[in-house]
């Protein structure tokens, strides 16, 4: 497989305790540097940066569009990373113990076509989306036409 650099994104929260408790407990990523107003976590891989911004408010969340893609409405913007099948698998079925609501269920996308991937969206405690899929062969259908 290619060698991939990480990637470094930084969004805003409504709550930094809240953003600790969705991606260091939930998601299980390790937390970096921090500050009062900030928290970097290790996002499989790569640097994910929460900012607090107080302008959303303590029910607020970040606004989103969503695009018709495969059937489903897709929100836009979103981030996450492909996994394997089985930790794919294992994400859903811990996010489901866990009462997470799903902006569009685990399924198979795009089936006997090209890029068929396994795919979930669903979003943080502050309205941010995150899409994980996985591929049967990623080296082969990660970027199929």
């Amino acid at each position: 497989m290619m060698q991939l650099d990480p990637f470094h994104l930084a969004f805003q929260v409504r709550d930094i305790a809240e953003a600790r408790a969705f991606y260091g407990g939930l998601l299980g990523c390790s937390e970096g540097r921090s500050a009062e107003t900030w928290v970097d976590f290790n996002f499989f891989g790569h640097q994910v940066v929460c900012h607090l911004n107080p302008a959303i408010g303590p029910e607020g969340s970040v606004a989103a569009h969503v695009n018709p893609v495969d059937g489903h409405g897709v929100p836009v913007p979103h981030f996450g990373v492909v996994l394997t099948m089985d930790r794919w698998q294992a994400l859903a079925d811990r996010l489901r113990e866990n009462k997470i609501e799903f902006v569009i269920e685990p399924y198979i996308r795009f089936v006997g076509q090209p890029g068929e991937q396994a795919t979930m969206f669903f979003l943080d405690p502050s309205g941010n989306a995150l899409e994980f899929k996985a591929f049967r062969d990623v080296e082969g259908q990660l970027f199929a036409t």
